[in-house]
């Protein structure tokens, strides 16, 4: 049986729903949520120098849901968590969640981390998530497969490919506050 849940991570790549799930799986638990995007995001989006020390800091709490892949802290997170979900949803719908993500974001002009926004100018960037994911989405499907084959059986790992799995696995947890159904 699988213990309770009280460190997770979620990966996938931009759009795939990290943020929105952490969030939902944190509320439900109790516990902080870590989004590693707010800690690495400076003003001007320039990366803060205390990203790895404030990431190091929260997760030596008892508990936590952190969303993010940055490879910067990423087996630092992975090591300390005894659940990883990972988000594969289909390429196109993370694509079409990014778009549309994009277009509110610049439209409404929302603010993100820091006083950042989405700008007009940075759509067509290679780093910009829509590029960043299409290209990441392979390599990320093949980097967290072999990650997961080779984890050891003391980690929950769950590999999430629907909005709908994604839903009932959170509402599951949130139930019982044990691993994957």
């Amino acid at each position: 049986m699988v213990g309770l849940v009280r460190r997770v991570l979620v990966i996938g790549t931009s759009g795939s729903g990290k943020s929105t799930l952490s969030r939902r799986l944190a509320a439900a638990l109790a516990v902080p949520h870590v989004e590693l995007d707010a800690l690495n995001h400076g003003p001007d989006w320039v990366p803060r120098p205390e990203f790895a020390p404030d990431v190091d800091a929260a997760t030596s709490a008892p508990a936590w849901v952190v969303d993010g892949n940055y490879s910067a802290v990423l087996d630092l997170v992975w090591s300390r968590a005894d659940t990883v979900v990972w988000l594969d949803l289909p390429r196109w719908l993370v694509e079409w969640r990014l778009v549309r993500r994009t277009a509110g974001r610049l439209v409404l002009r929302r603010e993100l981390w820091n006083g950042n926004r989405e700008r007009w100018r940075d759509v067509p960037r290679a780093d910009h998530p829509i590029r960043w994911s299409w290209r990441k989405h392979p390599v990320y499907r093949v980097r967290y497969a072999e990650r997961f084959a080779a984890e050891s059986p003391d980690r929950v790992c769950v590999r999430l490919v629907s909005p709908r799995e994604a839903e009932a696995w959170c509402a599951a947890v949130a139930r019982g506050g044990a691993g994957a159904p």
